[in-house]
């Protein structure tokens, strides 16, 4: 039995899907269908979803006003209902995500995007291992921040070093619902 599966059916990632904003989304689908990918409507005007062959859902949303044909957007967990609050507070503690809303959900936001937590009662898996493996974050000195993390209690699965590229510092660390964390420093170009 693969992780994830059970015999009463697949079990959701703790990552529901990933978002994007479109400039243009009647022109993005005309690509997408083009190229044989089937979008979905959503349930507001400009608003679609893709899933990938191996099972990764994007969501797609319209937005006139960003500067690129498509920008990244947000990051929707499954979170258990009464654990939301808690997970709001631990974004906001570990990543300095400002907590606030997205539509209905509880969310956070961090630079360049927002991480919204959608409730689901059903048991959910972690991301590691399927095709949506991780989510990442840059941060500017890496071992300080991962000396602030431990004195805060994270654990990390792997501990601070260098990419195999010699110029990326990375770790790797579980959030407490189960999203694999990739945390680098030197990924990002230089502003």
């Amino acid at each position: 039995m693969i992780e994830g599966e059970t015999t009463g059916g697949t079990v959701g990632s703790v990552v529901n899907h990933i978002g994007f904003n479109a400039r243009n989304s009647a022109e993005s689908v005309a690509k997408w269908q083009a190229a044989g990918i089937k979008p979905e409507a959503g349930n507001q005007p400009g608003q679609f979803y893709i899933t990938t062959s191996d099972g990764v859902r994007i969501e797609i949303l319209e937005d006139k006003t960003i500067g690129v044909p498509l920008r990244f957007q947000h990051v929707h967990f499954n979170i258990e209902p009464k654990l939301v609050d808690q997970a709001q507070a631990w974004y906001a503690r570990i990543f300095d995500a400002v907590p606030g809303t997205r539509g209905r959900f509880k969310a956070g936001d961090v630079a360049g995007a927002n991480l919204t937590y959608g409730e689901n009662d059903k048991k959910q898996v972690t991301t590691k291992g399927r095709a949506l493996d991780h989510i990442g974050f840059e941060v500017a000195n890496l071992d300080f921040y991962a000396t602030k993390l431990q004195a805060q209690g994270v654990d990390f699965d792997v501990a601070p070093r260098m990419a195999p590229n010699g110029t990326t510092k990375v770790a790797f660390l579980y959030e407490p619902w189960g999203t694999y964390i990739e945390l680098t420093q030197g990924l990002a170009p230089a502003k």
